[in-house]
C-alpha cells in the first residue's frame, strides 16, 4: 500500500473536497480519484460518500483515520532513522497564548537553530483543549499546565516554570493587602472553565473571599488589559509577560502560600514522533538550563 494514497484519502476528508485536496497536492482530481479507489479495491471497502461537490468519510474510512496517521508518521520515522542524516519530518507542538508571549519563543529560537530541518508546526488553545488534542494524537506535545489530575499511563512531563497566583490592579490603587483588594474592588475573573482559573477561584473559597464579579475572560493577555483600563482587578497567574506587557499593572504578590500553577511539556513516550519530541525536549532543556 503506497502511504502516499493514505495521505491523500487524509486531505480529502480534512478538505471535504477532491478538487480542495487536488489543489493542495498539485495534482488532478481525477489523479485523486485514482488514490481513492486503489485503496478502497485494497481495503475492499468504499472510503468515501459523494454529495455534489462535497464528499464525507465512510464508516470504513473514519474507523482507519487514526491508524493511517500512525503508519504515515511511522514510515516517515522509518526514512529518517535508515539515513546518517539529520532527522527531518514534522513536530506539532499546541501551546497556552501566555507561553507563546512567555518561555516559549526562547525555546523556539534554540529549537530551530539546533534543528533547522524539522518542521514545526504550533497551534494554541486553551490548557484543556490541548490536552484533549495531545491524547487525540493531533498534536505530539503540548505546552499548558500541569493538568489537576494523574497523568495516563505512558505519558511524561517536563517542568519550565511555577506561576504563582499574584492579584493585579490598575496603576492608581491605592491599597496594598491583596484580600482587602479583591474584597472591595470591582473582580475579573479567570474562566473558570480552565484549570488556571478553577485554581483562583479555589482559593477565593478557601479564604472566604467574596468579590464584586464584572466580568469572567479566557485570557490572561484580555485580563491585564481590562485591569489597566480600570474596569476591575484580577487574581491570575504570574506569567512572564506582566511586568514587560502591562507595565502599569500593579502586580500584588499574595501571602507566601498561596498557590502556583506549574508550566510544562506534556508528550507521549510512545508517540511515533518520539525523535523529534525529544529533539524539542533537548532544546527546552537548553534554553532552561541552571
Amino acid at each position: 500500500m503506497d502511504t502516499r494514497f493514505l495521505e491523500t484519502l487524509l486531505l480529502v476528508i480534512e478538505r471535504g473536497s477532491l478538487a480542495d485536496a487536488a489543489r493542495q497536492l498539485n495534482i488532478t482530481p481525477a489523479a485523486v480519484s485514482q488514490r481513492i479507489q486503489t485503496l478502497e479495491h485494497e481495503i475492499g471497502h468504499e472510503l468515501l460518500q459523494r454529495s455534489g461537490r462535497s464528499v464525507r468519510p465512510t464508516e470504513h474510512a473514519s474507523a482507519i483515520v487514526e491508524q493511517s496517521r500512525a503508519i504515515i508518521a511511522q514510515v516517515r520515522d522509518l526514512s529518517a532513522n535508515g539515513t546518517s542524516e539529520p532527522p527531518v519530518g514534522k513536530l506539532r507542538v499546541g501551546a497556552i497564548s501566555s507561553q507563546l508571549k512567555g518561555s516559549l519563543p526562547a525555546v523556539l529560537a534554540t529549537f530551530f537553530k539546533q534543528f533547522p530541518q524539522i518542521e514545526l508546526l504550533v497551534d494554541h488553545g486553551t490548557s484543556s483543549e490541548l490536552y484533549k488534542r495531545l491524547l487525540d494524537d493531533t498534536l505530539d506535545a503540548v505546552v499548558i499546565a500541569e493538568p489537576p489530575f494523574e497523568l495516563p499511563k505512558g505519558y511524561q512531563w517536563r517542568r519550565i516554570r511555577s506561576e504563582p497566583l499574584v492579584v493585579l490592579a490598575p496603576p492608581n490603587e491605592t491599597l496594598s493587602d491583596p484580600h482587602e483588594i479583591l474584597r472591595s474592588r470591582p473582580f475579573i475573573r479567570f474562566d473558570r472553565t480552565q484549570w488556571s482559573g478553577q485554581m483562583a477561584n479555589a482559593y477565593l473559597i478557601r479564604n472566604s473571599l467574596h468579590p464584586q464579579d464584572v466580568l469572567e475572560l479566557d485570557s490572561i493577555e484580555a485580563i491585564m488589559a481590562m485591569v489597566n483600563a480600570g474596569v476591575g482587578v484580577a487574581l491570575v497567574p504570574d506569567w512572564p509577560s506582566i511586568p514587560t506587557t502591562a507595565s502599569k499593572v500593579r502586580k500584588i504578590p499574595l501571602h507566601p502560600s498561596a498557590p502556583a500553577r506549574t508550566v510544562g511539556l506534556l508528550w507521549s513516550g510512545k508517540s511515533t514522533r518520539i525523535q523529534f519530541i525529544s529533539r524539542f525536549v533537548q532544546a527546552m532543556d537548553k534554553t532552561f538550563k541552571p
